[in-house]
């Protein structure tokens, strides 16, 4: 068994890690993950109404079809076209603000390059090449949020890239149900 006393100071030594990596990275990994949590907010409600929300309206949908008759007509299919608008609006809205995040990853990313670069001119300005500790951590300031801002983006195009098919696979369902054959 775990002792409990060990596996606190575990705990207080990963957070330690983690907040040392992120001072190391500059202000700019702070930016990075107040838009990463953002974002994953967002794809976790997205699948939340994907998968509880959403196929409680499309039953309401579905109900009020069957009772629109059988008999096909120019009404039955604007009432369709707009149900399944609405439904497009529904489900690919709010993706089109994660695919916006997506894209400030690599941005940020650049940010903190540019910064830690100046941080290197700033060393070298004041002592010239006689501190080269100095210009590591400059060079390092200036990688870390690149190489960040890569792995999130590469992240978020993935996720993206599955929430908009299970947007696609949503719709295409309910465009199923709401046919008059």
């Amino acid at each position: 068994m775990i002792d409990a006393h060990a596996l606190w100071f575990r705990l207080v030594d990963s957070g330690h890690a983690l907040l040392d990596f992120m001072a190391s990275g500059g202000v700019v990994m702070w930016a990075l993950a107040g838009l990463c949590v953002l974002y994953w907010t967002l794809v976790f409600e997205r699948i939340w109404f994907i998968r509880r929300v959403f196929p409680r309206w499309v039953e309401s949908r579905r109900q009020a079809w069957s009772q629109l008759g059988d008999e096909p007509g120019n009404w039955q299919r604007a009432v369709r076209g707009s149900w399944l608008a609405q439904a497009q609006q529904q489900l690919s809205g709010p993706l089109r603000l994660g695919k916006t995040m997506v894209a400030l990853y690599p941005l940020l990313g650049l940010l903190g390059t540019v910064s830690g670069m100046i941080a290197v001119f700033d060393v070298l300005a004041m002592s010239g090449t006689g501190n080269p500790r100095g210009m590591a951590a400059g060079v390092w300031q200036a990688t870390l949020p690149t190489m960040a801002g890569m792995v999130l983006a590469i992240t978020g195009l993935f996720s993206q890239a599955r929430l908009e098919r299970l947007a696609r696979l949503a719709l295409d369902r309910l465009a199923d149900q709401l046919r008059n054959d």
